[in-house]
């Protein structure tokens, strides 16, 4: 194989006008894309859980309040919308997925070595800065690999599919506090520093070779066509609308704003709650307290995949989701161990929040998959926006008294799952590729299996589509 031919397989641009096989992929067939793209899952658990560690220690290192360090999240988080509304979905919707993953890599591998300098010269606007170049990386790797793993496969498991790859996502926020408590908070503030820099070379070196290991890595490409097949063949119907009359989508996207500044907000201030309701524990003992409470969260996620095995996810979604509003409130008024165990109690049930607002508000999407992936990940600038608020209830009262702000979002949250439990609309089409046979039953006509030539959804067909919707 020549060079140009080596290149040629391995073109990142796909058509989205042409149906493939990958509408109807099969568990094994779905088995080595999922797998790969679960370590990003895996990676960006671990910068978030970084960053919950790193929110503490700029405290310290650096004199600075508890509101101006959110500016780590507020950065981190704000980079989210510019990333999946804006160059990463242009990039997805006009190349793929498969450029996507590469463009988001390429962009964490840039922030962190940003990151070193600013380390060096202990600016925190600077970090701020390399953040949102991380950010940004992050962003777009959300903006593709959520749908990805929504779509890639059995429509029935997308549930089950997601929550197990995020539930990777939960084990690197574990392994980043339990890192941080003996790397950051172990030694004198100058050796901390430095060890900060070599973490962030090391996630620079790890993510550029990924990136060149996507590119060499054959993985199917979902093409709207595609996504227009699986929504006709499960009869969700909302792919005949045109996208600013998808509703659904855009109440699951507020959804995720509120839940994940929720979630965001009481992990950024966790340290910060035991320190202030647990004065005999230090910084070291309250973030290796954090890494059990992520741990509970990761631990969540995989009973949330237990459960959807046998019950409806959606009726899961709507019990986790009230039992984080339960529970988060007596953390409020409790003080010691009580307060911190009702915090422990709420991170399990977050777990498969995240994950179910995705996979149910992309329910039939069709041809919009793509785009409306964008507006539920641009939810999660919902990080960005509730943890300064919870920092300044923080500075003026207590770290205690300001979880009533999560609290708030945690309930504007939940409108999203009693509507998709009880309201006709919201509920079919999440009902109809819950029991969908695509992916189990071989592949349909319109593709052929031998040869692998596909068929072809024209222009015209897509405008007709538009016009009648």
């Amino acid at each position: 194989m020549g060079l140009k031919d080596f290149f040629k397989r391995r073109s990142l641009k796909a058509r989205d006008d042409t149906r493939t096989r990958a509408a109807e992929l099969t568990l094994r067939e779905s088995l080595y894309p999922i797998c790969l793209v679960t370590v990003l899952f895996f990676l960006w658990g671990f910068s978030y859980g970084l960053l919950d560690t790193l929110n503490k220690h700029f405290q310290n290192t650096l004199d600075i309040t508890k509101s101006r360090s959110s500016g780590l999240q507020a950065a981190y988080f704000g980079a989210y919308p510019l990333a999946s509304l804006g160059h990463a979905n242009w990039i997805l919707r006009h190349y793929g997925y498969r450029a996507t993953f590469i463009w988001g890599l390429c962009l964490y591998g840039i922030g962190a070595l940003i990151a070193i300098p600013c380390i060096l010269a202990k600016s925190f606007a600077g970090f701020c800065m390399a953040i949102f170049v991380i950010g940004n990386g992050l962003g777009s790797l959300e903006t593709a690999a959520n749908p990805y793993i929504t779509v890639c496969g059995p429509p029935r498991y997308a549930e089950i599919r997601i929550n197990i790859s995020q539930a990777f996502n939960g084990i690197g926020t574990v392994v980043a506090p339990v890192l941080g408590s003996y790397v950051f908070f172990a030694f004198d503030d100058a050796t901390a520093l430095r060890n900060v820099q070599w973490v962030y070379l090391a996630i620079a070196i790890f993510v550029f070779v990924l990136a060149f290991v996507f590119f060499l890595s054959a993985i199917p490409e979902i093409t709207d066509a595609d996504m227009a097949f699986q929504a006709t063949e499960t009869h969700a119907n909302a792919d005949d609308k045109p996208f600013w009359k998808q509703y659904r989508l855009f109440h699951a996207a507020f959804a995720q704003f509120c839940y994940t500044g929720a979630q965001i907000a009481i992990a950024s201030y966790f340290i910060n709650y035991v320190r202030d309701t647990q004065p005999l524990a230090d910084d070291s003992t309250a973030s290796r307290l954090l890494a059990g409470a992520q741990g509970g969260f990761a631990a969540g996620r995989f009973f949330g995949v237990f459960l959807m095995r046998y019950f409806r996810p959606r009726w899961i979604f709507l019990v986790f989701l009230t039992l984080c509003i339960v529970f988060v409130a007596p953390s409020i008024t409790q003080r010691g161990w009580t307060g911190m165990s009702m915090l422990y109690v709420t991170l399990f049930f977050e777990s498969i929040c995240f994950p179910t607002i995705v996979a149910l508000g992309m329910r039939g999407l069709g041809r919009h998959t793509k785009r409306g992936s964008g507006w539920i990940v641009a939810g999660v600038m919902g990080g960005a926006c509730v943890p300064p608020l919870t920092g300044v209830a923080a500075d003026a009262h207590q770290t205690a008294l300001a979880m009533v702000v999560p609290l708030c979002f945690f309930v504007a949250a939940s409108t999203y799952s009693v509507a998709v439990n009880f309201v006709p609309a919201y509920r079919d089409p999440a009902d109809a590729f819950s029991t969908t046979e695509v992916g189990l039953t071989g592949h349909r006509d319109g593709v052929d299996e031998e040869s692998g030539d596909v068929g072809v959804v024209t222009d015209e067909k897509v405008a007709k589509t538009e016009i009648e919707g």
